[in-house]
């Protein structure tokens, strides 16, 4: 049975998560004091965080931070804040998806088991998630560690999320292809009809930073009008923001 961590301030709302949450047969568990977010958190050791903005003490985005340091479990922020900056904060502070108040529930029960399925389901056991110790991908020089999360390109290192793990293979398996932006967005989310296109240029250039923390500045070329394609001592595109 997988396990919803639900941070929401407001009681209404978070027993109204809960009570859904276990309606369609998952396990929940609502915060209960804000300033152990974490201690809870790693007491109850969920599969995914469903995370308000306002909350008190310190705010979602921190809050995802801190969870980021420790798991790169699916983190999905649920606010009343609607504009375009808070869900690119969002996505930027390590969250995987978005939905603004008040809470279309069929939407975020579809939401909820499209990730658990991509994450952990038949669709990861499919997509080769289930990994031996070291599994990696290598295209040209650059190695991509499935079972650690890392990033890794000659001496160089670095940690990336689930949703950057998942872009990078995709780039990896079709090195020096374009690869569609209706691909990626099928590799991260089943359900791409629910998905602001917004939010896969975030991830994108979450993975670009990433690259060039290790050495490969400019490596995903945006192909105008196609998509994107990765490629490493090669002619580079023009870059979107």
């Amino acid at each position: 049975m997988y396990r919803i961590f639900i941070v929401e301030d407001d009681s209404k709302i978070s027993a109204l998560l809960k009570r859904n949450m276990e309606k369609y047969g998952f396990e929940a568990c609502c915060v209960t004091q804000f300033r152990e977010i974490i201690t809870e958190f790693e007491a109850y050791d969920p599969h995914l965080v469903m995370l308000d903005i306002n909350l008190p003490y310190f705010d979602g985005y921190y809050w995802c931070r801190q969870i980021r340091t420790r798991s790169n479990l699916p983190i999905i922020f649920i606010s009343a804040r609607a504009s375009e900056m808070d869900q690119v904060m969002a996505i930027e502070n390590g969250g995987d998806d978005y939905i603004t108040k008040p809470i279309h529930l069929d939407l975020l029960i579809a939401k909820v088991k499209s990730i658990l399925r991509r994450v952990y389901g038949d669709y990861a056991a499919s997509n080769g998630n289930v990994l031996l110790p070291d599994s990696e991908f290598n295209a040209h020089g650059l190695r991509l560690n499935l079972s650690r999360n890392e990033l890794i390109w000659q001496d160089q290192k670095t940690q990336i999320t689930k949703n950057e793990q998942l872009l990078a293979e995709c780039f990896m398996q079709q090195y020096g292809r374009t690869v569609s932006r209706d691909q990626l967005l099928g590799k991260l989310w089943d359900n791409a009809q629910f998905v602001d296109d917004n939010t896969l240029t975030v991830n994108v250039t979450r993975l670009r930073k990433k690259l060039e923390e290790v050495g490969l500045p400019n490596a995903i070329m945006t192909v105008r009008g196609m998509g994107y394609k990765l490629a490493l001592g090669e002619e580079q595109g023009e870059l979107d923001s």
